[in-house]
């Protein structure tokens, strides 16, 4: 959490080290194999990276880097038929929100709240992003690089609340 005014270079550099450079890292190690193997790559993203949200601005960052470089990285490994793709998730049912601070009652109004800012009218479930990244990962999948795909129940294309 935090703003331009409040966020410290500390915190910026903690939540871009941990959403993009190990990311980054972690592909570079991981390369070599998949180009052997003809592998694919499915990075966590979130609807953050594709729409603007007041009060994350690192985490918004973060991951509209994650973003970008599924795209740059899906480019330079297509010739070696390498796919690189992305889910993208909205407010999924998880512990992260309450682990990074929120007490049960605001988790509880925050999960509520996705009725009015998610066009399906509920939060996700962990099974949902999991099928998706089986997917991008599947042979179903062999002709789909470069995509960053929501799986958000809508949010992206809402209009901002």
């Amino acid at each position: 959490m935090g703003t331009v005014e409040n966020t410290t270079l500390e915190d910026y550099d903690r939540v871009m080290n941990t959403n993009v450079r190990s990311l980054f890292y972690l592909s570079q190690l991981a390369v070599p194999h998949l180009i052997k193997t003809k592998g694919n790559i499915v990075n966590v993203s979130s609807v953050t990276g594709q729409r603007s949200f007041p009060g994350v601005l690192a985490y918004c960052v973060s991951k509209s880097a994650v973003d970008h470089m599924t795209r740059c990285v899906a480019l330079e490994l297509a010739s070696k038929q390498v796919r690189v793709n992305a889910v993208c998730p909205g407010v999924i049912v998880t512990e992260v929100h309450k682990r990074a601070g929120m007490s049960e009652e605001q988790y509880q109004e925050f999960l509520k709240h996705t009725q009015e800012t998610h066009a399906l009218g509920r939060p996700g479930r962990v099974e949902e992003v999991a099928r998706t990244i089986a997917f991008l990962a599947s042979d179903a999948a062999s002709f789909i690089t470069g995509v960053t795909m929501p799986v958000d129940g809508g949010r992206h294309a809402m209009c901002p609340r």
